[in-house]
């Protein structure tokens, strides 16, 4: 099932975040989702996790709502593409940024974004790559 965690302090330095990030990780690797976690911890976002597609669909049913989704695109039960596709069908407004293996396969890569992504990065994540894009998003 989801689980949930907590950052750090937050701090204002162009490599924090200046709001407490609300984050979604939608991973079917354990490691993965660990990793993406201490990531957003390091910027001082709190996380959630999900270990496929349908569990972000019915966090989201259930009322969730995050920031940031950060999704995997190959996993059991509903992939990354057709859990994007619904959660843009459900009104989602969220960031959603793809994080796959297949980012540098350009077919890829555009039917993922098609299916609703903002914007789609190549594992592993990495805080250098990440940081941008959530500074971006909290105006910072």
């Amino acid at each position: 099932m989801a689980t949930k965690s907590t950052g750090g302090t937050e701090k204002t330095k162009s490599t924090e975040v200046k709001k407490k990030l609300n984050v979604l990780i939608v991973d079917d690797d354990p490691l993965n989702r660990r990793l993406h976690e201490m990531i957003i911890k390091t910027i001082g976002g709190i996380s959630q996790t999900a270990k496929n597609g349908e569990e972000a669909v019915i966090l989201h049913r259930g009322g969730a709502s995050f920031d940031l989704i950060l999704m995997d695109k190959e996993m059991p039960e509903r992939d990354g593409v057709s859990t994007t596709k619904k959660l843009r069908e459900m009104k989602v407004t969220s960031m959603i940024v793809g994080v796959t293996s297949l980012a540098d396969q350009e077919e890829e890569r555009k039917a993922f974004m098609e299916a609703g992504l903002n914007h789609c990065l190549e594992k592993p994540l990495t805080k250098a790559k990440i940081l941008p894009l959530i500074n971006h998003l909290v105006g910072a």
